[in-house]
């Protein structure tokens, strides 16, 4: 079966062209020109390579098994080795697995062992559910990538376009159009933009907002009257919430960086693990719990895929003073 979009052909094709090594310079000057046309081309070149890795991943782990029928669960296993690190995938022309067309096209129809899946949909509503990220293309060119347990509603019609994030986080890419501007509702915030690219993350009744590509506009209606709204441009992440609007300026790649949940990974810098194992939470329904405060306070840095909270917890166990208790519905983590 073929992949069954435009983008979704294209990205297998490029994959399959690279990693036969039949690319020219002109070839891969046109492959670069695609890849940063859009921030849904690379996605869907960065999928196509998750899935195809899945794929070997499997092959490698049934090894030795002569039977051709899948094995049962408990004969499932996992490596902590196959995390990728962010900046290895971003090296479009590193060292590959020779590929053929027909194989990236299978990989891509196996969507199911990857991170990616398919919005529901009810009557402009999407939601995704936990551990899945989702495309929502719009009726105006734009698109809304859905993180992992996100709902939103859209509405759009000749004089509206708005968003209201009921739950999650979601990143946005906008077509330009001066008479519509694109509104963002969470709680009483709203954000606002007429073309750029932003992610907003909704916590309880207030917004985390980052911008990646040119201005977005925080207002609210808790704050008084008179209050001036608050100009993001890229770089800018922002803490939206009733008492005001807090801003922090990062470079554009740190902020990027902080949006790594779109290639299925979480990044973290000098976190806490009470911090990494929140995070990983929100991906995972095999929950992370800390039953010791000061395991909590335990510094975390890395680059780990976030639907694998099994491999975290054994890394943890191999590079920390702790145990990893891994039970039906958590994973429990303690002094040895």
């Amino acid at each position: 079966m073929e992949p069954n979009n435009p983008i979704e052909r294209a990205a297998a094709d490029w994959l399959a062209r690279r990693d036969a090594g039949d690319l020219s310079l002109a070839d891969r000057e046109a492959f670069e020109t695609w890849l940063n046309a859009s921030i849904i081309h690379r996605v869907e070149f960065l999928r196509a390579e998750d899935t195809w890795e899945a794929t070997l991943r499997l092959k490698a782990l049934g090894a030795g098994v002569h039977s051709i029928t899948v094995p049962p669960p408990g004969r499932w296993s996992l490596s902590a080795f196959f995390k990728v690190r962010s900046h290895e995938r971003e090296r479009t022309f590193s060292r590959r697995w020779p590929l053929r067309t027909i194989a990236a096209s299978a990989a891509i129809v196996v969507v199911a062992l990857a991170l990616w899946g398919t919005a529901k949909q009810n009557a402009g509503r999407y939601a995704t559910a936990i551990g899945k990220v989702a495309v929502v293309p719009l009726a105006d060119g734009s698109h809304i990538t859905l993180n992992t347990d996100t709902r939103i509603r859209v509405t759009q019609n000749a004089a509206l376009r708005q968003v209201d994030l009921e739950r999650g986080e979601a990143f946005f890419e906008v077509a330009h159009d001066k008479t519509r501007p694109f509104v963002v509702h969470v709680g009483n915030e709203r954000i606002i933009a007429v073309g750029t690219q932003f992610s907003v993350r909704r916590e309880s009744a207030d917004a985390q907002v980052i911008v990646t590509e040119g201005q977005v506009r925080v207002e609210s209606d808790a704050q008084a009257p008179n209050a001036a709204p608050q100009l993001l441009s890229a770089g800018a992440v922002a803490q939206a919430s009733e008492s005001g609007t807090l801003v922090q300026i990062h470079p554009v790649a740190q902020t990027e960086e902080l949006l790594s949940w779109r290639r299925g990974l979480l990044v973290f810098h000098d976190a806490t693990l009470t911090e990494a194992a929140a995070e990983f939470n929100r991906y995972n329904t095999h929950k992370i719990r800390i039953v010791d405060a000061a395991i909590g306070d335990l510094r975390i840095a890395g680059t780990f895929r976030s639907t694998n909270a099994d491999a975290f917890a054994r890394l943890l166990e191999r590079g920390y003073p702790l145990h990893a208790e891994v039970g039906l519905d958590e994973i429990v983590l303690t002094r040895p």
